[in-house]
């Protein structure tokens, strides 16, 4: 009971300052929250984590309701939350684990930055201009605007008081620090408001019930328009993937039952079915209401779908008390959530741990800042796939000459990504002007179907100019002898049978060197002709 309490404080004000930051009725927040307290929270996906609207998706759904109308947003989260459904269903909730970190982290970073200079302009009344990159241009003339009014100095001392607060307010002396420090700053927040003289922007609530929009004829056939599957997608994707990641963070605090992926995920789906039924935001798991619920000592389910009833329970009866609270204090509590989304530290912690990484989530927030949420996250999801082929394409290629041999010996993988320094060694090779190339492949452990083939094309082709080529393909391990003191045993011969289809080729020509001698090496060459098997 007393963890639900914990996590119904800490989430009102979020769910209030996520609906204001999406550009939607700050009811839709609290209806959100609702389901992700009553739906999502009473299935057995994860015990002790908590959902629903979240600071991260505020962008998205501020774009989507901008571009579409907030009539289509129900319609977009509804099938979002369908396509959850069907994910964890065929059992793909663990898929989304196999996202490079730095993808992840930076697409955070991309989410938290936006959200932090868009919210600079509610923060002391203003509205903000529109793209990341309008928002970013136009923080001096905020601050020009701010100096000229006091009504706009007032609300955007409330706004950092309320930031100032979320870093300090947990470092508060004895029972104190319990308290949310969202709560504290909405306290204080409606405490100066109601001075004399204070004429700063508070919440407009509505009716909660009549808040909720239902999906009509004329919003369904707005799926037949691409955008609006585009957008369904972005919010499928990014939703299961924060949810899931937040669940795989919350397993790390405590040592209770483990998250059950694809169970969470049809929960996450079935909360968002019911959400975009109602018109309501989309849900996902929240960091910031998953660690209160763990730190107020929860153990079971029961807290976690608690706080929804709270929730429900307090706009149903106390809807006037939402109206004190003002719009900068909101805008303070999300620009805090937006720098802990940013997390500035972790790019030069990236960059001591793995530049290669480090590239990667720098482009991932680049371009989602630069452009939108989808293109960023594709990009650095293929700048990720890029980062790993080339490091799995690590080929070692070692060249020398001795006596009348040129020799090319290859380890590590060799993969078409190689394929121009593969080519150069073996082109150099063959202008050494030496009458046998030895070609020495068994150090390589993964060798596709392009080094292969062009390995195999210059062997012939040389063959057919009258050299000498060796070719020592990859094969498995030989077992070492066992040690014997007494004299050696001979090797039985191996009986004449036809190689299997797992035979192992050793490609070795045993034509004589031009001039018509051969040397030992030859002669080992020659006899060393039978299959060797797997």
């Amino acid at each position: 009971m007393t963890a639900s309490l914990v996590v119904f404080l800490v989430a009102l004000p979020l769910c209030i300052g996520v609906a204001v930051a999406s550009g939607v009725p700050a009811e839709l927040g609290i209806i959100s929250g609702v389901i992700g307290g009553l739906v999502v929270g009473a299935v057995r996906g994860s015990t002790l984590q908590v959902s629903g609207p979240a600071a991260g998706l505020a962008a998205l759904v501020a774009e989507t309701v901008l571009e579409h109308g907030l009539a289509m947003l129900g319609v977009i989260v509804l099938f979002s939350g369908i396509l959850q459904i069907v994910l964890g269903v065929v059992r793909l909730g663990r898929m989304f684990q196999a996202i490079s970190l730095a993808v992840v982290q930076g697409m955070l970073a991309g989410i938290g930055l936006p959200l932090m200079f868009s919210q600079a302009y509610p923060m002391s009344d203003a509205k903000a201009p529109g793209t990341p990159i309008e928002n970013m241009a136009g923080i001096p003339g905020l601050f020009a605007g701010i100096l000229t009014d006091p009504q706009a100095m007032i609300a955007t001392l409330l706004g950092v008081a309320t930031i100032v607060l979320s870093f300090l307010w947990k470092k508060a002396p004895g029972p104190a620090k319990r308290i949310p420090a969202a709560l504290v700053a909405v306290g204080i927040g409606i405490a100066v408001a109601a001075l004399p003289g204070v004429d700063v922007k508070t919440l407009q609530v509505g009716n909660l019930l009549a808040s909720v929009r239902v999906p009509g004829a004329g919003e369904f056939a707005g799926l037949a328009d691409a955008a609006v599957i585009t957008s369904v997608l972005t919010f499928t994707v990014i939703a299961s993937a924060e949810s899931l990641f937040t669940a795989a963070a919350v397993d790390r605090m405590h040592s209770g039952p483990r998250t059950r992926y694809n169970t969470e995920l049809i929960a996450q789906g079935a909360g968002n079915t019911i959400a975009g039924v109602l018109g309501a935001l989309p849900i996902t798991a929240v960091v910031a209401r998953s660690s209160a619920n763990v730190q107020a000592g929860a153990k079971t389910r029961i807290s976690r779908t608690l706080h929804g009833l709270w929730l429900l329970a307090f706009a149903l009866l106390l809807p006037q008390v939402l109206a004190l609270i003002p719009i900068s204090v909101l805008a303070g509590v999300l620009v805090h959530s937006g720098w802990k989304l940013f997390a500035p530290e972790e790019f030069p912690k990236m960059w001591r741990q793995d530049r290669g990484e480090f590239v990667v989530m720098t482009t991932t927030t680049l371009v989602i800042v630069a452009t939108a949420l989808l293109e960023g996250v594709l990009i650095g999801l293929a700048a990720g796939i890029v980062l790993a082929a080339l490091r799995m394409s690590q080929t070692v290629i070692r060249q020398h000459v001795e006596e009348d041999t040129a020799k090319v010996v290859m380890a590590g993988n060799a993969t078409f990504l190689r394929l121009p320094q593969v080519i150069e060694a073996l082109e150099s090779a063959a202008a050494s002007g030496r009458p046998r190339i030895r070609l020495d492949l068994t150090g390589v452990t993964h060798l596709d179907h392009a080094c292969r083939s062009q390995v195999e094309e210059f062997t012939a082709q040389q063959r057919g100019l009258g050299l000498r080529v060796e070719l020592l393909m990859p094969g498995p391990a030989k077992a070492e002898a066992p040690v014997s003191t007494g004299p050696a045993p001979q090797p039985e011969p191996a009986p004449a049978a036809a190689p299997g289809p797992d035979a192992e080729w050793f490609y070795l020509d045993a034509g004589p060197l031009p001039g018509g001698h051969m040397d030992p090496a030859d002669i080992y060459a020659e006899s060393y002709r039978p299959v060797t098997s797997r």
